[in-house]
């Protein structure tokens, strides 16, 4: 009785043109129904494919022994964990299929256990490894412990190609691609799709999915929210919409989200709050990192596909995680434009940060944006400047530490961004750069920032630059913009670590 998308064209083209297979995606993403879906295809549920695109292709629909192994059953904080998880998956298995290999070693096990299996059914075996990285992520930050883990997932996976005669098809999918792992060069058979336009959608929703499968849900939406269905489908799609994993991928909504907000009718923050890449935040915060350089950030295919967890840039763990996706690319440099896919990553991402610049705690930081934006909505720029200026006096020197020119920059693009409104930095002019640009309904905010130097120094070049020229009505013309232009200039002390003084032009 459920809305089922179907995605088994795309099925039917991974095990007709290949055999092994890994796959990245972010959490949430739809990785495990998948392997679920592949699962029941090769154990021969022909019943549950019926009227399915895979359903119209030939195929002889008899059953393989298939090893279905979930690497996030169990939290990896030792060695031990990790090899209770897999002991517990073997032990499932050799019941089934029985066990050969007298041996302890995990990985001469699973070896035997493939040829086991091939031996009692006559029948190729299926590989299945859902969250094959999932020791390594929760291990990140401990390096006596990851390579010792390395050394386990590498000779268990090795499995994969010396088992190569006896295997029908084999799936890894995880979140990120651990190059220094090793697997990904020895197991030369192992095909890499996470950034292969032919599979851009395998996982996610296409907005055309959405509209032709959601109807129902879209409009329960629309009527719980008092919106008309086309501005549920915009905000579905300002909000879930967004992610590109390839060059030429379709626009793709966190399938997750979307689903949970036609489940609930209500939009909401559902993706970023089941897990935040803390230790990543951190490093960000910590190592003095310029924000605005890695929330829009370039890169080429080969520093995305591949992350190493002691490396300094950040930007390879953002988009394999999903905070981060691919906004443009240029074929004559090769790389890629990324960028924040939508509202909720932006939230969630920043709502994350910001206790982390100020100090203070998400809720008490929360209550300042939510009064913040009403202040700006309204008009009330002195209101805000102050307010502003109170946040930022209280942030610990234990903080800044020696970063204070990008810890306050850091710390204001927060802020701003977390505002709800339309905020720009460094908006581009005919004549220059808005420092930040905020436009409400009613106002539009063009904002200075200089350091070290003073308040009319900053308004002065709002001036002499003519920011706010494009913005201003122009007599006798219907439908431009009439909003009040509010010009403020702010100086920002290097000793004080805050605000010393702002003017305010209308």
């Amino acid at each position: 009785g459920y809305t089922y998308v179907d995605k088994t064209g795309i099925i039917e083209r991974l095990i007709t043109e290949g055999k092994c297979y890994f796959l990245s995606r972010p959490r949430r993403f739809g990785k495990s129904l998948l392997l679920s879906t592949i699962e029941a295809f090769y154990q021969g549920r022909k019943d549950l494919f019926e009227g399915l695109e895979i359903s119209r292709m030939e195929h002889d629909w008899q059953p393989h022994p298939v090893f279905h192994m979930a690497m996030n059953a169990n939290k990896c904080q030792t060695v031990h964990d990790l090899e209770a998880t897999i002991e517990s998956f073997l032990y499932y298995y050799e019941q089934l299929y029985g066990r050969n290999e007298p041996s302890d070693s995990l990985a001469l096990r699973f070896g035997a256990l493939i040829r086991s299996a091939y031996n009692k059914t006559g029948k190729r075996v299926v590989i299945l490894i859902d969250e094959y990285d999932k020791p390594l992520l929760d291990s990140v930050g401990n390096k006596a412990l990851q390579d010792d883990l390395r050394a386990i997932l590498k000779g268990f996976y090795s499995n994969l190609k010396n088992g190569d005669q006896y295997i029908q098809f084999a799936m890894l999918t995880g979140v990120s691609r651990f190059g220094k792992l090793s697997i990904f060069s020895d197991l030369n058979n192992l095909n890499d799709i996470s950034m292969d336009d032919d599979y851009a959608a395998v996982c996610g929703i296409t907005e055309q999915e959405m509209l032709d499968n959601c109807q129902y849900g879209i409009q329960k939406l629309a009527d719980s929210e008092e919106f008309s269905y086309e501005e549920a489908v915009t905000e579905l799609k300002n909000n879930y919409d967004g992610y590109h994993f390839t060059r030429q991928s379709p626009d793709l909504y966190n399938p997750f989200s979307l689903l949970k907000a036609l489940s609930s009718k209500q939009i909401g923050d559902y993706w970023y709050a089941t897990g935040t890449p803390t230790f990543l935040l951190k490093h960000i915060v910590n190592k003095g990192i310029d924000l605005r350089k890695y929330i829009n950030a370039e890169s080429d295919s080969a520093s995305l596909s591949c992350i190493d967890s002691d490396s300094g840039d950040p930007v390879p763990m953002l988009f394999q995680t999903g905070y981060l996706t691919i906004k443009s690319y240029d074929k004559t440099n090769r790389y890629y434009r990324l960028g924040i896919p939508n509202r909720e990553v932006a939230r969630g991402l920043f709502s994350k940060l910001m206790p982390m610049y100020t100090g203070r705690d998400e809720g008490e930081s929360k209550s300042f944006i939510r009064e913040s934006a009403r202040m700006l909505r309204d008009g009330r720029a002195e209101e805000f400047m102050t307010g502003l200026q109170t946040l930022l006096a209280g942030v610990s020197y234990e903080l800044t530490g020696n970063k204070s020119e990008i810890f306050f920059e850091n710390n204001l693009y927060v802020i701003f961004a977390m505002l709800g409104l339309d905020v720009r930095t460094e908006y581009h002019t005919s004549d220059g750069r808005i420092d930040v640009l905020i436009t409400t309904p009613k106002y539009v905010y063009v904002i200075e920032l200089k350091r070290d130097s003073t308040p009319e120094a900053a308004l002065d070049q709002i001036n002499d630059k003519h920011y706010e020229y494009q913005f201003r009505p122009i007599d006798g013309i219907d439908g431009t913009d009439a909003r009040d232009i509010v010009k403020i200039g702010v100086n920002f002390s290097s000793v004080t670590r805050n605000i010393t003084g702002w003017i305010i032009s209308r």
